[in-house]
């Protein structure tokens, strides 16, 4: 069965994309740590980061530099962190989480609400800036 993030990219399920190539996607998380938290997928569905072979991987990362320097071009935050996790769902994900606030710590679970045209007018705001890596 096809994960969530599957789904996704085949627009089986509706997204706020930021921006895709032909190996990866990016979207805003619907359960924002802050505004512009942004997941990064491969589109090869594998559940554990750490099993992408060494080239996919590294490939993503810088893919999802370029994500993390649209975000910090769209909304000047202090530096956009970076977490893996990947328990919520079984298929290979990065976050990037914009950090406005030093004092501001998050963790996974306490998430921000955000309304369907702020969602809309953020992910246009950071693809708006993204350039696709070299």
């Amino acid at each position: 069965m096809a994960t969530l993030f599957t789904k996704i990219i085949r627009v089986e399920i509706p997204c706020y994309k930021i921006a895709e190539n032909d190996r990866f996607f990016a979207f805003l998380d619907i359960r924002p740590l802050n505004k512009g938290h942004t997941l990064v997928i491969v589109k090869e569905e594998v559940d554990y980061l750490f099993d992408l072979p060494d080239e996919v991987l590294a490939d993503m990362v810088v893919f999802a530099k370029s994500v993390a320097r649209a975000i910090d071009r769209a909304f000047s935050p202090i530096r956009t962190g970076m977490i893996v996790e990947g328990l919520e769902v079984p298929h290979a994900h990065i976050h990037l989480v914009p950090i406005f606030d030093k004092l501001n710590k998050f963790s996974t679970g306490r998430n921000l609400e955000f309304s369907k045209e702020e969602m809309q007018a953020v992910a246009e705001a950071i693809s708006s800036q993204w350039e696709e890596p070299n």
